[in-house]
């Protein structure tokens, strides 16, 4: 199965308009298209099917509780199958049958470990003030986030822990915050913010045959040897801020198998 891979649009300020890769046999959208959710139409009709994550500026200004069902309604009516806490098994054209394993993963602040998990969480406050949104009705704030994230970090281990048992023939996650700190953004590597980005979810990775993500304004393609032989490849495809240039080098159309 070919995929694309397209994140970090941020389309409520930034002027790009998406177009289906040739060969891709689906579209992977790894969050943050447009804060105001307007610019999920232009992926309704698309000539595949679509698949996506929400990223943390899809609940900005939002009550979480509200935002959610909200847009999974959105995106059923536009044609778009939308993954929080949730999987999908789409066939290839050759019949191969992949697991898609789906969630926002917010950061729990534990990517350098408990020693410096208050300084990241004092470095995450930023979500507060940029994304102003509420979770149950209280501030979502860098500890709710935590919470949050500790909730998919476990149900990301559950559903990998599940046995195949003929059911599917690989497994590809998505998520939009980083599962490693090798995806971090090389502009500020392992400062206390970029727990804000990334997880430690390395134990995971090796469970999967494919790991898709945004939130990082980069590019990453990196392979992590599993235990038992083989690799888990970790791609991200976002797009990023122009007057940052960080679409610089980004394309659109680059085309991620599933199958080696």
């Amino acid at each position: 199965m070919r995929l694309q891979l397209l994140s970090d649009l941020h389309l409520e300020s930034e002027r790009f308009e998406p177009q289906p890769a040739p060969g891709a046999e689906l579209l992977v959208l790894a969050g943050d298209l447009d804060s105001r959710w307007q610019s999920l139409q232009r992926f309704a009709g698309w000539p595949v099917p679509v698949i996506f994550v929400a990223g943390n500026h899809e609940f900005d200004r939002r009550e979480l509780t509200e935002a959610l069902p909200a847009l999974r309604a959105e995106c059923a009516a536009l044609g778009i199958t939308l993954l929080e806490r949730d999987t999908a098994i789409l066939c290839d054209a050759q019949g191969r049958r992949v697991r898609f394993v789906g969630t926002v993963r917010w950061c729990d602040f534990d990517l350098f470990g408990p020693a410096r998990r208050d300084v990241s969480l004092r470095a995450g406050s930023y979500f507060q003030r940029v994304m102003q949104a509420t979770i149950h009705g209280q501030p979502f704030d860098a500890p709710a986030v935590r919470q949050e994230a500790l909730a998919c970090r476990d149900w990301l281990a559950r559903t990998l822990a599940e046995p195949s048992e003929g059911r599917w023939d690989a497994t590809v996650v998505v998520t939009h915050f980083a599962p490693s700190l090798r995806s971090a953004d090389p502009r500020y590597g392992q400062q206390n913010g970029t727990a804000s980005f990334c997880n430690a979810d390395d134990d995971l990775i090796v469970q999967t045959e494919l790991w898709l993500h945004g939130h990082l304004h980069c590019r990453h393609d990196y392979t992590v040897a599993r235990p038992g032989g083989g690799v888990s490849r970790v791609v991200c495809q976002a797009r990023g801020l122009a007057k940052r240039n960080e679409p610089e080098g980004f394309d659109p159309f680059k085309l991620i198998s599933v199958f080696g």
